[in-house]
This record gives structure tokens, C-alpha cells and sequence, in this order.
């Protein structure tokens, strides 16, 4: 590449990967990197190990790569491998690098099948290998094997999506030869978030493999399927060969001469192979790195300055200070009251649609609940008048009297009146238990401090009680009053003396309608119909 800045810029993202994955968070980074997407058993995992140039990967039937694996190639004069979750720890047998991958992979998503999406951070240092970063993604899978869950293909799928869905992410889409293309699983992944090829790159392996006079020439033309950055056709290894213990190096000279003698790719040889498609992919990876730093910076820089501005702010932070403990506890206290009277006067941010809350339901005690007791409040006629007939009696006791008497009067009211207590102190008794509720909901946001949480209710609770017993007192004492002195001047009390005037006006108020005033009828029989919570469906009363 020639300009050594550019050659710094992959471990440059490698070292800003180590340290979001070490603080566990990416930090709402998109950092540019290759994703391997391929369908279960295309030969992802070999692809990878051709570009190192050792076996070091998990290997073997069904699902084997079920965790993400980053791997972060270095060129360096040594070979090594280094793990992020052993730090310090350098692997020169590459067979201890597979065992860790699989110990690594069964110590999150234990032995039979499961899959994570927690990534396991492998670099590896070699001469033999250019400055590149591949994330290895689990095969796509159909059907569950072991004790896998029933959507396993999907939990696979969220997984892909979670790396190809991010712009910054190139997608190096493996395919086998030996299937027809329109089947690929990878190529579909890359068409739904990549529609117009922009950031796919094709890999065509097992092309030894396929079925005598046929040839994927056209594929690696970039004819059938195009992509904007082409197809790299590979061979990999064999089972066989691998079983065998076969030289990588010796597998790269194989397939070197496969493809300049096989009379289908001879002109295209020179694209073709492991060693051509792990230069590409470091260019590709270089330039999409440079392309995307300036936006990466500027996202980098402002996080950084909010994350500053906060580290700022608990610099002075002492937990033990008591100014900041009375300051929160204040403020607390004070959101509960705002709370409480936000329920009652009807003004909350959240409005309830469900059902009446706070306020709304006290109002429903007094508009409707406390009018009903009092028409509940029953008295029977028969009764009545014989109350009212023993009263005249008894108070002109052994003579006969000319006038209704007015103590007469006075006793059956008060009688009255004194009925009004109980629905009254109901009436009080239900706004109480409604203000017990408000107090329950309101100290919800206190749940973190129990202790808090109880003596707030305690206390408000404790308050409202001693206002319970002064509300009744008070009513009592207002009942009382219009007991002591019954006032027969007032305007709604009609006397004997005015009674016939009254029926008269009345009388002729209904011979011509709708002229003059609307005379409100302040006494009387009045008789309810159609309450359903009455018996009998209709009642006469007394007003």
C-alpha cells in the first residue's frame, strides 16, 4: 500500500474493539469491520484458517462456530495467539487456540448446541498474515440438533442481523459452488440489507467439488448475481485432507494450480485463491476504514465530551455526605407531595383511560354515591303519620287542640334531620379510604427505600386520620346546628299561610305554558322511576 499511516489504521479500529468489548458495551459505535455469513458448513472456518495459514478453529459436523469470533489478524515478525478473556497469556500451539475457542464457547452456552452472542476476541500475530479483522458468524441452520431450541434458525438470524444490519459493516457473503447460487442462505442475508451490493463481497469455495462440466464462471464474472465488489472463487481443504493433517501451505499450492488448469477460471487465476482474496479484503477493509473515520471521530468526540461532563459532575461525589443524603430525601419528600396533589387536583402527566383515579373518584363520591345514600334513606308513610298524629297528641295531652302545634312540628323534623348523620359519616368514611390509595400509588416511586417508602405512608396515613376524626366532629356539629333551630322564615319553607297562594300560581303556570318565570317546585311528593337498584322499579318520595 505504500503509505504506512494507512497500515495503522485496522489496528488502530482492532485496539478501539478490545476496549469497548473489555468495558462489555460498543458504546453505540458502529466500528467498520467483515462480517463471514454462509450457510452451515460452506467452509467459513477454513476460509479463515487459510488466511493464517494453521488449524486453529473448531471443527467437525453440524453447528461448530456458535458463538461470534473476532478475529483480528497482525502482521508481526513472530507467530502467536492471544485471547482478550486471557490477558497476558500467549498461545504458540495452535491446537491449545482450538481447545480455548470450544472450553470458551461451552462455558457460555454449555456443551449441547447453544448459541451466544457474546463474541470471543481472538488476535493472532504472523508474518504470513496481512493487518485484517473478521468477525466469524455461526452457519445458518434449518433444523435443531441436540438440545437446541425449536428457533434456532431464527436466533441464528437475529444474531446475523445484529452485525450485516450496521452500514459500517462489510459482509463477506460464503457460498459453495457446489449449490445452485439462488439458494445461497448468505447472498439472501446480503440482499435484504444490502440491496444494491455495496458492501457485499461473494466468496465461491468448494469449486473442486462440482459436478463434472459445469463451472461457476459466470458466477465469478460477476455476471449472474452482480456485487458491486465482485467474486473471489477459493478451495479449501477437504475433510479428508484436514483428517489427513494436510500442510496448508501445501493446500494453497493445490489450489493455485487448480485454478490455472482448470480451463474455466485459467483467465481469471490471478483473482482467484486464498492469497488474492486476503489482499482484498485488507484493502477493502483499509479504505472502508478511512472512508468511515471522520464520521467515526466526530461520534467518538461527542460521546466523549458527555461522558466527560458527567465524570465532572462526580468528581466531588462523596457518597457518605450527608448534605447530598438530605438533599435527595428532600426531594423525594417533595416529588410525593407534588404527586399526591397532582392525583387530586386531576393535573398528572400520565392520564389514566382505564378507570377513574385520585380526584375523579372522590368527585364520584360526592356527585353521585353520597345523593344516592340519601335517597336510600327510607321511611314509611303510615309511619310517619302515625308518628306525626301521636306528636300532636301528646303535646296537647288532655285537651283538644284547635292548631297544629309547632313543637309537633319541631320533633318529627329533628327526627328527620338526625338521619342525616350516617350518610354522612359514610360519605367521609370512603374519601378517607380513596386518599388511602392516592398515598399507596403515590409512594411507589419510594420503592427503592422501604424504609422511607413505609414511614412517608405512615406519616401521611397518621395525618389523614386525625383530619377524619375532626371532619366528623365538624359534621356532626353542623347537623346539630340545624337541629337546635329550625328557621320556618326561610324562602324554601312553605307555611300553611302561603301554601294555597302557592297551589294557585302553579295552577295557573300550567294553564299557560312556556310565559314567565319557571317556578322550581321546592316540596312535594315526587315519585322516581326505573331505578334498577330500587325494588319495585319505582318509589314515591317527600322533598
Amino acid at each position: 500500500m505504500g503509505n504506512r499511516g494507512m497500515e495503522e489504521l485496522i489496528p488502530l479500529v482492532n485496539k478501539l474493539q478490545d476496549a469497548f468489548s473489555s468495558i462489555g458495551q460498543s458504546c453505540h459505535l458502529d466500528l467498520p469491520q467483515i462480517a463471514v455469513v454462509g450457510g452451515q458448513s460452506a467452509g467459513k472456518s477454513s476460509v479463515l484458517e487459510n488466511f493464517v495459514g494453521r488449524d486453529f478453529l473448531p471443527r467437525g459436523s453440524g453447528i461448530v462456530t456458535r458463538r461470534p469470533l473476532v478475529l483480528q489478524l497482525v502482521n508481526a515478525t513472530t507467530e502467536y495467539a492471544e485471547f482478550l478473556h486471557c490477558k497476558g497469556k500467549k498461545f504458540t500451539d495452535f491446537e491449545e487456540v482450538r481447545l480455548e475457542i470450544e472450553a470458551e464457547t461451552d462455558r457460555v452456552t454449555g456443551t449441547n448446541k447453544g448459541i451466544s452472542p457474546v463474541p470471543i476476541n481472538l488476535r493472532v500475530y504472523s508474518p504470513h498474515v496481512l493487518n485484517l479483522t473478521l468477525v466469524d458468524l455461526p452457519g445458518m441452520t434449518k433444523v435443531p440438533v441436540g438440545d437446541q431450541p425449536p428457533d434456532i434458525e431464527f436466533q441464528i438470524r437475529d444474531m446475523l442481523m445484529q452485525f450485516v444490519t450496521k452500514e459500517n459493516c462489510l459482509i463477506l457473503a460464503v457460498s459453495p459452488a457446489n449449490s445452485d447460487l439462488a439458494n445461497s442462505d448468505a447472498l439472501k442475508v446480503a440482499k435484504e440489507v444490502d440491496p444494491q451490493g455495496q458492501r457485499t463481497i461473494g466468496v465461491i469455495t468448494k469449486l473442486d467439488l462440482m459436478d463434472e462440466g459445469t463451472d461457476a464462471r459466470d458466477v465469478l464474472e460477476n455476471k449472474l448475481l452482480p456485487l458491486r465488489r465482485g467474486y473471489i472463487g477459493v478451495v479449501n481443504r477437504s475433510q479428508k485432507d484436514i483428517d489427513g493433517k494436510k500442510d496448508i501451505t501445501a493446500a494453497l499450492a493445490a489450489e493455485r494450480k487448480f485454478f490455472l488448469s482448470h480451463p474455466s477460471y485459467r483467465h481469471l487465476a490471478d483473482r482467484m485463491g486464498t492469497p488474492y482474496l486476503q489482499k482484498v479484503l485488507n484493502q477493502q477493509l483499509t479504505n472502508h476504514i478511512r472512508d468511515t473515520l471522520p464520521g467515526l471521530r466526530n461520534k467518538l468526540q461527542s460521546q466523549l465530551l458527555s461522558i466527560e461532563k458527567e465524570v465532572e459532575e462526580y468528581k466531588n461525589f462523596r457518597p457518605d455526605d450527608p448534605t447530598r443524603k438530605t438533599k435527595a430525601l428532600l426531594q423525594m419528600v417533595q416529588q410525593f407531595g407534588v404527586d399526591f396533589e397532582k392525583r387530586i387536583e386531576g393535573s398528572g402527566d400520565q392520564v389514566d383511560t382505564l378507570e377513574l383515579s385520585g380526584g375523579a373518584r372522590i368527585n364520584r363520591i360526592f356527585h353521585e354515591r353520597f345523593p344516592f345514600e340519601l335517597v336510600k334513606m327510607e321511611f314509611d308513610e303510615k309511619d310517619l303519620r302515625r308518628e306525626i298524629s301521636y306528636a300532636i297528641k301528646n303535646i296537647h295531652g288532655v285537651r283538644t287542640g284547635l292548631f297544629t302545634p309547632d313543637m309537633a312540628f319541631e320533633a318529627i323534623v329533628k327526627k328527620q334531620i338526625v338521619k342525616l348523620k350516617e350518610p354522612s359519616l359514610k360519605c367521609v368514611d370512603l374519601v378517607v379510604s380513596e386518599l388511602a390509595t392516592v398515598i399507596k400509588k403515590c409512594a411507589e416511586k419510594l420503592s427503592s427505600y422501604p424504609r422511607l417508602r413505609e414511614e412517608t405512608e405512615r406519616i401521611v396515613t397518621t395525618y389523614i386520620r386525625e383530619r377524619e376524626g375532626r371532619t366528623k366532629d365538624q359534621i356532626l356539629l353542623l347537623i346539630d346546628i340545624e337541629q337546635s333551630y329550625i328557621n320556618t322564615n326561610h324562602e324554601d319553607f312553605i307555611g300553611f299561610a302561603n301554601a294555597q297562594q302557592r297551589s294557585t300560581q302553579l295552577n295557573k303556570k300550567r294553564a299557560i305554558p312556556n310565559q314567565g318565570e319557571i317556578l322550581v317546585i321546592r316540596r312535594g311528593w315526587l315519585t322516581i322511576n326505573n331505578i334498577s337498584l330500587m325494588k319495585g322499579g319505582s318509589k314515591e318520595y317527600w322533598f
